[in-house]
């Protein structure tokens, strides 16, 4: 991914918040060098080994983990919030242009079928989507129904070899027009567009007192 210096993001936190709060992602195979790509939720485990490890899973009759068997990387992409910026904002000359955050992640992938892998990942992902249900939804992984289920599905798990974050929150622009542009973002009424200027806030830097 094209970076320019001003915009690259290397604070982990932010990173990791910006993945787990985005978890559907895309994952993208190139077999015999023709893209292929799978929309799916993933859960980010930072914490272990050196980069951190991916988690997740896809019908058995999807053919993209049958990719994984020749041992390249894969890459797996996370888009956060993104807003169109207009020049109106700016007080001195721009052009219209675009704020957003998104995360690249490469890494090597391992299959897993074994019941007892599934049943913890399946577990996980449920808890951290029911846990904000006003009436969380209880899994009961031991029913017949879901017996079954571990017949049409592969869980993979990806070892993450290279991270990569983009972040354009105006910080090319000076302080007072990031400011325009975080009051306009934060009034607009669009949920999208507010969480974008959070985000800019958070990437302004503290000032002296």
């Amino acid at each position: 991914m094209y970076i320019p210096e001003q915009f690259k993001e290397t604070n982990p936190e932010r990173i990791s918040a910006l993945i787990e709060n985005n978890s559907f992602g895309m994952l993208i195979t190139a077999p015999e060098g023709v893209p292929f790509v799978t929309h799916l939720p993933f859960l980010f485990k930072q914490s272990v080994g050196s980069k951190g490890r991916l988690l997740g899973h896809m019908a058995k009759a999807n053919p993209q983990w049958q990719h994984f068997a020749s041992g390249a990387e894969v890459l797996v992409v996370f888009q956060g919030p993104h807003a169109y910026v207009s020049p109106s904002l700016h007080l001195s000359s721009g052009v219209p242009t675009w704020n957003y955050a998104v995360a690249h992640l490469r890494g090597k992938p391992r299959i897993f079928d074994d019941e007892s892998e599934l049943i913890v990942l399946l577990k996980q992902l449920s808890h951290v989507h029911e846990s904000l249900m006003p009436n969380p939804y209880e899994l009961n992984l031991s029913s017949e129904r879901y017996a079954k289920l571990f017949n049409f599905i592969v869980g993979f798990e990806i070892k993450i070899t290279d991270i990569q974050a983009k972040f354009i929150l105006s910080q090319n622009r000076p302080i007072v027009e990031q400011l325009r542009v975080i009051d306009d973002f934060s009034q607009s009424g669009d949920q999208i567009e507010a969480a974008v200027a959070i985000l800019m806030l958070e990437a302004i830097p503290a000032q002296p007192k």
